[in-house]
């Protein structure tokens, strides 16, 4: 578990993930050099990855999450292979080890996705079900006070005004092949300092300033932060496949997005047009979440439930012995 600094610290990075250690420090009421050896701790242990990554829009992809049902006695091999395609995020196994549920970015112009050929042909898949998300009510993690500790909303509000997370702006800018090095550093450290991205490039830092204003401007450059939840003290999460009528589904997705607990919701194709991803600490938090939270909301005619037993791929890190690392370069 962490303490109070430690997610206020965290709740800082999720509004602004670039914000110089001496702003955290303003904001949380701790000195620059305790913020950074508070967040250089946490990186070290595997709690916390701040990642730059590119929008899958700037490539023609939309979103999507799939769920792959598989014999038990696969999962493992399952598991490895699909977390090395560059394609797939936020891969769990289900318990009962029989289903893989993962997102991915896909085509949307009719092509079939050479990743899920690649899934159809491995040994001990049985089906695959994808879902193109449609609309994300709440982007993970997006209302810390749901996880940890936060800071109060005044300062949160000083933070955005002072070190926001960039507003896209104009449209977006396709990466060049000269912007390989800088994305590739960014990926293994959305807070690297523009001096380390110069290194890594071999440009000026002035160069590496203006290309990270344009490919930020435009949206095509994003952050995320990266957490093990286990280690915040919600080591139980699952995945609600909910199902309502399209006349209610923007009402029913946001209240659901709005319940204590929910880190994410979106809607989706299929019957299930719905999808939320809960965080408890042990199953009889989630059923008092399920009977007494999920229960008020108007709308919904039907569910069924994926629990996690273990995750294998966040946004951009691998999952391992409950650390978060980096993929395999």
């Amino acid at each position: 578990m962490l303490d109070t600094l430690d997610s206020h610290i965290l709740h800082a990075l999720h509004v602004a993930p670039r914000a110089p250690f001496r702003l955290v420090g303003e904001v949380v009421g701790a000195s620059e050099q305790t913020v950074a050896r508070r967040y250089r701790t946490m990186r070290r242990g595997g709690t916390v990855r701040v990642v730059g990554l590119v929008n899958p829009a700037v490539q023609g992809l939309v979103a999507s999450v799939v769920r792959i049902s598989l014999r038990p006695d696969r999962t493992d091999a399952c598991a490895e292979a699909l977390t090395r395609l560059p394609e797939v995020s936020f891969a769990t196994i289900s318990f009962g080890g029989s289903e893989i549920v993962c997102s991915m970015a896909a085509p949307h112009d009719g092509r079939m996705p050479e990743v899920l050929r690649q899934l159809a042909r491995t040994p001990g898949v049985l089906a695959t079900d994808t879902r193109m998300i449609l609309h994300t009510y709440s982007p993970p993690g997006a209302d810390w006070g749901r996880l940890g500790p936060s800071l109060p909303e005044e300062t949160v509000e000083s933070l955005r005004a002072h070190g926001p997370r960039i507003a896209p702006r104009g449209p977006q800018v396709e990466p060049q092949e000269e912007d390989a090095a800088l994305l590739a550093a960014l990926a293994e450290d959305g807070r690297a300092s523009q001096a380390t991205l110069a290194g890594r490039t071999g440009w000026t830092t002035g160069r590496v300033a203006r290309r990270l204003e344009v490919l930020e401007r435009s949206g095509t450059l994003f952050y995320d932060v990266d957490l093990a939840l286990e280690k915040l003290g919600y080591p139980f999460s699952a995945a609600l496949w909910l199902s309502t009528s399209p006349a209610l589904l923007h009402e029913t997705g946001t209240a659901v997005a709005a319940l204590p607990r929910v880190v994410f919701a979106a809607a989706t194709t299929s019957a299930q047009n719905l999808m939320a991803i809960v965080m408890c600490t042990d199953t009889a938090d989630f059923y008092d979440w399920l009977s007494r939270r999920l229960s008020t909301v108007p709308g919904i005619t039907g569910y069924t439930i994926s629990v996690r037993l273990r995750t294998l791929k966040q946004a951009a890190s691998l999952v391992y012995q409950g650390r978060l690392v980096a993929p395999p370069r």
